[in-house]
């Protein structure tokens, strides 16, 4: 079983959301995890909300610092957000490091229609992301090809 750690700022919205996609979709395969740079001192409603309405099964996890983490064996460490990708850790045992940046749905400003919708965008930009890295023939590839591939994927529209 392969071990990803999601890190963001805060882990209460798209760190959150890309940890229980991936167990959701690549169960027996993949174990994920989240944590945040500063975590925050919950998850984000909108966040909870939008993994109910797409039925994502979500533990309830609350927003977890990254220390201690870099301690622990993982195969991939994927940053969500800019802020994380500069204060991320080293990792030790050569995790493949991979930058999936995209915007923060919790700073959009409007009312809650507008909110949930950045969500929604922010859920199906991740669940994408994911579905390309279940794609990947992981055990197949020589470990320069394969960071190059999930590198890559950040880079998907």
């Amino acid at each position: 079983m392969f071990r990803v750690l999601f890190v963001c700022t805060g882990n209460s919205a798209r760190s959150q959301m890309a940890e229980a996609l991936l167990n959701w979709k690549g169960r027996g395969r993949f174990h994920a995890e989240s944590a945040g740079s500063r975590p925050a001192d919950r998850v984000n409603p909108h966040a909870i909300e939008t993994l109910r309405e797409y039925s994502i099964p979500w533990s309830g996890r609350t927003p977890r610092g990254i220390d201690g983490l870099e301690r622990e064996p993982w195969d991939f460490v994927v940053t969500v957000c800019d802020r994380a990708k500069e204060s991320c850790p080293i990792f030790p045992g050569q995790p493949i490091l991979a930058h999936w940046g995209m915007a923060d749905p919790a700073d959009v400003e409007g009312s809650d229609a507008a909110k949930q919708a950045a969500f929604r965008d922010a859920f199906l930009l991740i669940s994408r992301r994911i579905d390309l890295l279940l794609a990947l023939p992981i055990e197949k590839l020589e470990r320069l090809a394969l960071q190059a591939r999930v590198r890559a994927i950040g880079h998907q529209p």
